[in-house]
């Protein structure tokens, strides 16, 4: 038996630095992403596709939203088993209950939303560990497969949430029980645990039958989320019950951090460089922590190339809580400009404002003294 595993579509997120059409292609390139699982399956020979949860970003969402969301899903063509997570709980207010999801729902759609086994065939069962609730108070996993036995029947155990190794808050109720997990495993009453809410691809304890998918599509920059954009096809088989996991790539974006120490020029322009190498642009996302002491011409410099950057990229600019630039104009940074009396006094006014360094001017010296250079280039002054 092969089947998809995938997580954590979030479709209708928003994140509120992509500005222009950069969210609207962010949002297409999300439904993309699910749309394209129906030829992952064809190439792969997959019979269905779980998803762990957390398929909508929220429970109160745009019509649109969920009419294009469901459109996507419809064209996926094989069994799609949906389960309610942490950002879409099946609660009152739940997207799945509403008037819209379910009178256009397809037909290839299932939403688990009770807990416990659920029949995909004779023989193969989903395991449904559905979020009743934002803040749920036990460990939903460990009660969905309470009470199974190992029959023969060959099972996924589909949840959603945080593994107790791996997370860093051990007093949550929700966590999920590795250990519990594993015991599960090694009895037979479950042979795959097919896990959502984690959103970089990651395989869970040692024994290879424990998995978080990841996003199919990054939400989240490499330092926070490092292998997003996969989705898993796994293989059981139903009379060994023997499991192989196999990654495939499908999401198209990247959000990047990058830490860089500038202090001279050649500092900028290498950083220059790095950026213009980065392929996609329009589907790329630059963060950038930078640290150093420019010259007043250097940081123009700077400001020139972000400037340029911001064009191309889907977004590219400074992550403000790890950047920190100072600004000393250099020893004769501004003696070859032909400026004389008030003039010349003035630009020595604004190089001690500048060089004071912890003043309240000293950031519009260091903005007049670069708007001085950038007209003296284009010949104003």
């Amino acid at each position: 038996m092969r089947f998809l595993h995938t997580a954590d579509w979030q479709l209708g997120m928003t994140r509120h630095f992509l500005a222009g059409d950069a969210q609207p292609r962010y949002s297409a390139a999300r439904r993309d992403a699910v749309a394209g699982l129906g030829a992952l399956a064809a190439q792969t020979g997959a019979e269905f596709v779980v998803v762990a949860g957390d398929v909508f970003d929220d429970n109160q969402l745009a019509p649109e939203v969920v009419s294009q969301s469901l459109e996507a899903m419809r064209t996926i063509g094989i069994p799609v088993y949906l389960l309610p997570g942490n950002h879409d709980p099946l609660n009152a207010a739940s997207v799945y209950t509403s008037a819209l999801f379910t009178a256009e729902r397809p037909d290839n759609v299932v939403v688990l939303g009770t807990a416990g086994a659920h029949q995909v065939r004779p023989g193969v069962e989903i395991v449904a560990a559905p979020w009743p609730s934002k803040r749920p108070t036990c460990d939903l996993a460990a009660a969905a497969v309470q009470g199974l036995l190992a029959d023969g029947t060959t099972r996924i155990l589909l949840a959603h949430g945080g593994v107790d190794v791996l997370d860093p808050d051990p007093t949550n109720p929700a966590l999920i029980r590795l250990a519990a997990l594993e015991d599960a495993l090694d009895r037979g009453v479950i042979h795959y645990v097919a896990l959502g809410d984690k959103h970089s691809c990651t395989q869970v304890g040692a024994g290879g039958r424990i998995w978080y998918s990841g996003s199919p599509e990054v939400t989240n920059y490499d330092d926070i989320e490092p292998d997003p954009g996969y989705v898993l096809a796994v293989d059981i088989d139903e009379t060994s019950g023997a499991v192989s996991v196999e990654s495939h790539r499908v999401g198209r974006w990247r959000f990047v951090t990058l830490h860089r120490q500038l202090d001279t020029g050649r500092d900028v322009a290498d950083l220059d460089i790095n950026l213009d190498q980065l392929p996609d642009k329009e589907r790329t996302v630059v963060q950038l922590a930078l640290t150093g002491t420019l010259s007043v011409t250097d940081r123009a410099a700077l400001d020139a190339c972000l400037d340029r950057y911001s064009r191309l990229f889907a977004w590219a600019g400074t992550w403000n809580r790890h950047t920190d630039l100072a600004v000393v104009p250099a020893d004769g940074e501004f003696i070859d400009l032909g400026l004389g009396g008030f003039a010349a006094d003035a630009v020595e006014e604004l190089i001690a404002a500048a060089r004071a360094g912890d003043t309240d001017g000293a950031d519009d010296a260091h903005a007049a003294l670069a708007l001085l250079l950038r007209l003296v280039d284009r010949g104003a002054a």
